[in-house]
């Protein structure tokens, strides 16, 4: 009997962690997508009706909407692109680890997928400015809809709530994050009853779940504004890249759930009942979502809606923080100052320069636009383009994992069409704001590629400074250094050769302790390493040892805890942290006109990022008093 309790207990616990991660994915994922019934079908009607409505306008709208809904969320992301995860890692980064990105070699046809997904990834940070500044203003923009007298405020109540928001940032949102789920559980039950209400003056609404009239529309509808109305319907499905790449912190099950039970079911009640709320009372275009609620409810959905919001705008910037971590360990970026919220939870990161620069381009979008509508119209360009880039690098995961071909290109390229067909509709909208997204990410993809770049002119400018092993042992011969008690650590950008930072030390200080590391920290494709696979002990001779230390690119890269655990695996006692020297090099870069580097500028560029870029000491979190720094200068 007790067996079979205890059975019964631990399948009633399973359930409950279960149901917890199935609430947390709420909260974190769908915050996004879950917000944008405040503007979506508003802009879609208004798009589609130049502010006179008739049944067939309405119900086409309301059924594109839906199979929106149905074929970029429902078979796109959950039921395929979910399946092309690195060890349970999603998002854009992951795509380019399953490719070998780093492994390219130059002139392969491969250079382009890997510069295609930093134009991606670019493009991930420009919805992290956007969204948070249309998701906030289009709450607070409820106010003036009660009473017009609100509407000076909105603005200033808008900028201080996303001051607030930026500010807390620091303290992490490992307090916060227990409450998003329960809160957008309570949020998208409001979605639907809200919708339910509406839906019952009008029943007949549901029809438009029949594609008929979704096809109906355009065919009959003018070409241009067709566009402008799968532009503004695109709006409804822009938080789907949440869903891949918060797959390393919830996994697909609990994402499916959430979305097959929760939040699509919501989504479709609160859009029906703005529909047959069109349908009975068109003058409610101004703001259907809050006209659904009758007027006691109206301030109180205000707030609610604004909460909402800000929960939608942190799980962006929250992931902002953990792809620039894992692009600066993936060498796509320069090393920034990462500090981990968490002692236990490896994805809760906080960027200082990420954050504040998110915090001015969305203060900027927010005065410069001055409403949810222009934004709708900076709005959707960026995603479309990431989500076509996500579905072409799927394709070649998909092909490199051995599926059927002929599989593989009927569905994506069906896929590949319907993101294609969005962010056609939502270049009408260049002129009108898309530039705004489209030039943050080009800046931010420029970075990226001169970074990615300049980093390799001056990985190969080291090979000619560096030594090999035989020629280091044969100058110890020879000329034999004066050998002093204790261990030092030497900071190896590459697990081969001897690094130029010891033979600048020996050549200058001519001593060298009694036992040496070479400390190379490789950064693998893979999020994580497992214990067994972190450590590579190479013997040299002389008193010198090479040390690889393996890390995964989402893991925090702490070099005195990982040698006090390789200190206690390989059974070394003289590999201490608390009283090893540890020499690292500092590098100067100078730009040179030469035809084998990059242009002149951009070499001045990367020169400049990485005279600003976290020092190595600190970002391998050595502590200063232990760290000793070797100057040299290399020209690219």
């Amino acid at each position: 009997m007790a067996t079979v309790a205890d059975a019964h207990a631990d399948d009633s616990r399973a359930g409950i962690a279960s149901r917890a991660v199935v609430l947390g994915a709420l909260g974190v994922v769908f915050g996004d997508i879950g917000t944008s019934p405040l503007y979506a079908l508003r802009e879609a009607a208004m798009a589609a009706g130049h502010g006179v409505l008739s049944r067939e306008t309405v119900m086409g709208v309301l059924s594109l909407i839906l199979w929106a809904l149905f074929i970029v969320i429902s078979v796109k992301y959950c039921l395929f692109i979910l399946r092309a995860d690195n060890r349970g890692e999603g998002g854009i980064i992951a795509l380019l680890a399953l490719l070998g990105v780093r492994r390219i070699q130059p002139g392969s046809w491969r250079v382009y997928l890997a510069v295609f997904g930093l134009v991606g990834t670019a493009l991930l940070y420009a919805d992290g400015a956007i969204t948070p500044a249309i998701s906030v203003l289009s709450a607070v923009e409820g106010l003036a809809v009660g009473s017009e007298q609100f509407e000076p405020y909105v603005l200033p109540i808008t900028i201080a709530i996303l001051v607030a928001l930026f500010s807390v940032q620091r303290m992490g949102t490992g307090r916060i994050g227990r409450i998003f789920g329960p809160f957008m559980l309570i949020w998208f039950s409001v979605l639907g009853l809200l919708g339910l209400g509406s839906i019952v003056a009008a029943p007949g609404v549901v029809a438009a779940i029949n594609p008929v009239y979704a096809l109906s529309f355009m065919i009959h509808t003018d070409v241009a504004v067709t566009l402008a109305v799968l532009a503004a319907v695109f709006l409804t499905v822009t938080g789907g890249e949440a869903l891949y790449a918060d797959l390393g912190h919830f996994g697909p099950v609990p994402i499916r759930m959430a979305w097959f039970f929760v939040v699509l079911p919501a989504l479709m009640l609160n859009y029906f009942g703005q529909g047959a709320l069109l349908l009975t009372h068109p003058e409610s275009l101004e703001s259907p979502f809050y006209h659904l609620a009758p007027d006691w409810a109206h301030y109180p959905l205000v707030v609610l809606a604004t909460l909402a919001t800000v929960i939608a705008s942190q799980a962006v910037i929250t992931g902002a923080f953990s792809l620039t971590q894992q692009a600066i360990q993936l060498g796509f970026l320069p090393r920034m100052r990462v500090i981990h919220t968490s002692t236990h939870e490896r994805g809760h990161v906080y960027v200082p320069f990420v954050n504040w620069a998110l915090a001015l381009l969305t203060f900027a979008a927010v005065l410069g636009f001055g409403s949810s509508s222009n934004l709708a119209g900076a709005y959707g360009l960026a995603v479309s383009l990431d989500m076509v880039i996500t579905t072409i690098l799927a394709t070649f995961v998909a092909l490199h994992w051995g599926h059927r071909p002929v599989l593989v290109y009927l569905l994506n390229g069906f896929l590949l069409l319907v993101d294609l067909v969005f962010f056609a509709a939502n270049t009408t909208k260049l002129l009108d704001g898309g530039w705004f997204p489209l030039l943050i990410a080009s800046t931010v993809a420029f970075m990226m590629l001169t970074w990615r770049k300049g980093q390799q002119l001056v990985q190969r400018a080291r090979t000619h400074l560096r030594m090999s092993t035989r020629e280091f042992l044969h100058l110890l011969e020879e000329k034999p250094p004066i050998r002093i008690p204790g261990t030092a650590v030497v900071m190896s950008a590459s697990p081969n050769g001897i690094p130029g930072t010891l033979l600048h030390h020996l050549k200058h200080n001519r001593v060298l302790h009694e036992s040496v590391f070479l400390v190379s920290v490789v950064v693998t494709d893979e999020p994580t390493v497992a214990d067994e696979a972190r450590l590579h002990l190479i013997p040299i001779g002389e008193g010198v040892q090479r040390l690889v230390l393996r890390l995964g690119f989402t893991e925090k890269p702490n070099v005195p805890a990982t040698l006090r655990f390789a200190a206690a695996r390989l059974d070394l006692p003289d590999l201490d942290p608390d009283t090893i020297t540890y020499y690292v090099g500092r590098q100067t870069v100078v730009a040179t006109r030469t035809l084998a580097g990059m242009a002149f500028w951009r070499e001045v560029i990367f020169a400049m990022l990485n005279r600003n870029a976290e020092l190595t000491a600190d970002y391998f979190c050595i502590p200063a008093s232990q760290v000793v720094e070797i100057g040299s200068s290399i020209e690219i």
